[in-house]
């Protein structure tokens, strides 16, 4: 316990001495669907991919208004080619290395950017055991952008091609994690000495991510998890309801509910089921002070497929 509890406060330490202070422009790429925080948030942070031990493949559609978003996204850890010998337990040996990739379209009003991305994790254990890991990771990305101009600010529709670069450090254990990443690092193509707005949704992010397994019940598999984002943005604003992204979810085995404070003006909740070869879920988040007609509800919906069901041996509810 007390090796665990130094694991724990070194490496708060490194998070706090490394975060970075220095922002730049308005949105991550991609910034909706905004249930990838939850579902498959290696989109966010690069260092979580192949932090679980099968390979995932994730769908998630989200609609909001006249708008939509998809993204497909899949992460593993690469394994080990490890000889059969009689005795052998048939467990799957993993290495340090993790992959992931995603596909993504983001429409946001007359902006719409399509982009793939490459994602590679470094994952350092911290004790014999192998529960506990510092990760590191990167993520290259391929961006395009399709402005379709407006008549009345008399901007002109235009197309852009450009790349950017994620990076992500994350600790985790059984039943702790907490992670800085910085999303979209080459910044907006289009530069910040323009008078003139720039119609590229796209901006230099960080975020912090961090959170706790509570175990309620062992023998019904209950397990409450709070967790926080924070996301600091050009805007450099102490408004507390605008940098920070509470989450509180309670497993029961393998299904999920909860709630995501994504905006203090919605009022959220989603939900997952496991199955042994797939999941399914949902995300909704309805206005708060306003009737449907003025701001339209966000719906969302989940659907992955798990592979390599011959795991670690190591097992905790829903881990990232």
């Amino acid at each position: 316990m007390t090796t665990k509890m130094s694991h724990i406060k070194r490496v708060i330490c490194i998070l706090l001495l490394l975060y970075p202070l220095i922002v730049l422009n308005g949105q991550e790429t991609p910034y909706t669907p905004v249930s990838y925080r939850i579902f498959t948030p290696f989109i966010l942070n690069p260092a979580i991919a192949g932090s679980k031990d099968f390979l995932s493949v994730d769908l998630i559609a989200g609609s909001q208004g006249k708008s939509g978003s998809q993204i497909i996204s899949s992460n593993t850890r690469l394994w080990k080619n490890s000889p059969a010998f009689v005795g052998s337990s048939g467990v799957t040996e993993f290495s340090n290395i993790g992959i992931g990739a995603s596909i993504f379209n983001d429409r946001n009003g007359l902006s719409r950017n399509i982009g793939l991305s490459g994602t590679g994790a470094y994952h350092l254990p911290l004790n014999n055991k192998m529960v506990s890991f510092l990760s590191f990771g990167v993520s290259v990305k391929a961006i395009y952008n399709r402005y379709s101009g407006d008549p009345e600010l008399g901007t002109p529709a235009k197309n852009k091609f450009f790349p950017n670069v994620d990076f992500g450090m994350y600790y985790y254990n059984t039943t702790f994690y907490a992670g800085i990443s910085g999303v979209n690092l080459l910044g907006n193509p289009e530069g910040n000495d323009s008078v003139s707005l720039s119609t590229l949704p796209v901006s230099r992010q960080y975020f912090f991510l961090g959170g706790y397994k509570i175990l309620l019940s062992k023998s019904v598999g209950l397990v409450l998890e709070p967790s926080i984002i924070v996301n600091i943005d050009d805007s450099l604003s102490l408004n507390v309801k605008e940098i920070l992204e509470p989450s509180l979810k309670l497993y029961a085995d393998k299904f999920s509910v909860g709630t995501f404070f994504h905006s203090f003006d919605e009022i959220s909740f989603f939900f997952q089921y496991r199955y042994a070869r797939f999941h399914i879920g949902a995300y909704f988040a309805l206005p708060k002070n306003s009737p449907f007609y003025k701001k339209p509800l966000i719906a969302e919906f989940s659907f992955g497929l798990n592979f390599l069901s011959n795991k670690s041996g190591i097992s905790w509810y829903g881990h990232r």
